[in-house]
């Protein structure tokens, strides 16, 4: 149980540090990635339900067993953001770069899917 408990606090953490700078680049991303958002509500909607996720990873990670169903949304969540950088930079939409981050959250999706199955066991325990 301590990796799958290393996994969802790793991927907490994670989140919380990559996500809270967002909040103060609004305006910095426009200037050095124009166009300029013109929808702040959809960017800081966006940056809050996602900082709020990752309150479920730490929920998770403190009893796994306990949370083991809430580990198929994360997988969801983890596996989503990389599926569409792909599809953007498939459509030439946005650059290489943007494919690190998203290749760090792909590796915490198949994390979590090794959390899950790992979790079994002590499922059929309760």
């Amino acid at each position: 149980m301590r990796f799958v408990k290393i996994v969802f606090w790793a991927a907490g953490i994670w989140g919380v540090l990559v996500l809270t700078p967002l909040f103060f680049l609004f305006n910095a991303i426009g200037r050095d990635d124009p166009p300029p958002i013109t929808h702040p509500g959809f960017y800081y909607g966006f940056t809050t339900v996602a900082l709020v996720f990752q309150l479920v990873f730490f929920v998770i990670g403190t009893d796994p067993v306990r949370f083991r169903p809430m580990m198929i949304p994360a997988v969801f969540e983890k596996v989503s953001y990389p599926t569409a950088v792909v599809v953007l930079f498939l459509q030439q939409r946005i650059h290489a770069a943007d494919l690190v981050l998203a290749g760090v959250d792909l590796l915490l999706g198949l994390l979590f899917v090794v959390a899950f199955f790992r979790t079994r066991a002590g499922m059929q325990a309760r």
